[in-house]
């Protein structure tokens, strides 16, 4: 079992550090290479996804990816600056379906923001179509300047587009995953205004012609925003586009207490993935030693579960992690009275320990 590890910048060394030691007590024969991403691969490279990290990933297979980005890099041109490893990488290897699982752990309820009758028993799937939408749509009728800004300009707007493939994959992946769960599927879209998303809504319906077992509603993304904060427990698998999609899985993240605990996985159509936390590199807190590493465990657990075909490894570090939150130790963005807050690497010893019990 082949991972390419690509640890990035800010925190991404740190939590994947701790994510590497949990993989390795698990005695899998597992063959992992490092390789530069982001802004750490610019300064040594030149480029944030240098083509031997492009190849060493397509030859995995999986990714365990930590975070990129910096704020000294906001100057550089936008082809240069970390966040473009990202979209090189999904774009690359075929990354269209974004899991995003919103869980919120028992132990964990009084961290949300929400009241604890809203989130008790939270588990929201929210999946995002990672290849198509603004982000790919091609920019027109503007002028970049060198450091990537307009000087001078008197319009800039991007294209949003979806092909009928594209929203079919991801519709299936979306069906498909409803029924293992609560055979619920929610698509969410802007069809009121936005031709493109008229255009999903229609091929969704569709597409979910063809699981009659699961019930599909619609509904706006304005309006979805706010269920997630007033009822989010209404929603179980939850379908939309790139853009909607990242800022949704981020609201969804605070559900739970910390985006410090969200997994998440993008998957081709082989199941092999690129598996990061949902969270960003956190350059302010970087080399503290402070950052929650659970997010990036867990999604070495995803990993397993959906790359590798070692479910029984995923089942053992989730079962792992709640036992840790059951002993009341928490990193910082976690952490509440009467609970031992600890720094990155004891929180990694600590899921360590529970996995050798």
């Amino acid at each position: 079992m082949k991972i390419a590890v690509l640890p990035g910048d800010g925190i991404g060394t740190e939590i994947v550090a701790e994510a590497i030691k949990v993989l390795k007590v698990l005695d899998l024969p597992f063959e992992m290479e490092t390789a530069l991403v982001g802004g750490a691969a610019y300064e040594a490279h030149g480029h944030p996804l240098p083509e031997s990290t492009l190849k060493l990933a397509q030859a995995s297979d999986a990714v365990l990816f930590g975070a990129v980005g910096d704020w000294k890099y906001d100057t550089l041109d936008r082809p240069l600056r970390p966040e473009q490893a990202i979209l090189g990488l999904r774009k690359n290897m075929g990354l269209f379906a974004n899991f995003r699982p919103a869980i919120c752990y028992k132990q964990l309820v009084d961290a949300s923001s929400l009241k604890p009758e809203l989130v008790s028993g939270l588990d929201i799937l929210i999946i995002r179509e990672l290849t198509g939408d603004i982000y790919f749509g091609q920019p027109r009728g503007r002028r970049i300047a060198t450091d990537g800004h307009f000087p001078g300009a008197d319009e800039a707007f991007d294209t949003m587009r979806y092909s009928r493939p594209e929203i079919e994959r991801i519709a299936h992946v979306a069906f498909q995953a409803a029924m293992k769960r609560d055979k619920r599927v929610t698509s969410v879209d802007k069809a009121n205004v936005l031709e493109t998303f008229q255009f999903w809504k229609d091929i969704v319906s569709e597409v979910g012609l063809q699981y009659p077992e699961v019930t599909l509603d619609h509904m706006y993304v304005d309006n979805a925003a706010m269920q997630l904060v007033r009822a989010p427990k209404r929603f179980d698998v939850v379908v939309t586009g790139n853009m909607f999609g990242d800022i949704l899985s981020d609201a969804a993240a605070m559900l739970t207490g910390s985006i410090g605990m969200l997994p998440s996985a993008s998957l081709n159509s082989k199941n092999q993935g690129l598996y990061e936390p949902s969270h960003g590199s956190a350059p302010d807190i970087a080399g503290k030693g402070i950052a929650n590493p659970l997010a990036t465990i867990l999604s070495a657990s995803m990993m397993l579960r959906f790359s590798l075909n070692q479910v029984a490894a995923a089942d053992r570090i989730e079962v792992a992690v709640s036992k840790v939150l059951d002993s009341g130790l928490r990193t910082t963005d976690i952490w509440s009275e009467g609970t031992t807050r600890v720094g990155t690497a004891d929180m990694g010893d600590a899921v360590v320990a529970a996995l050798a019990k």
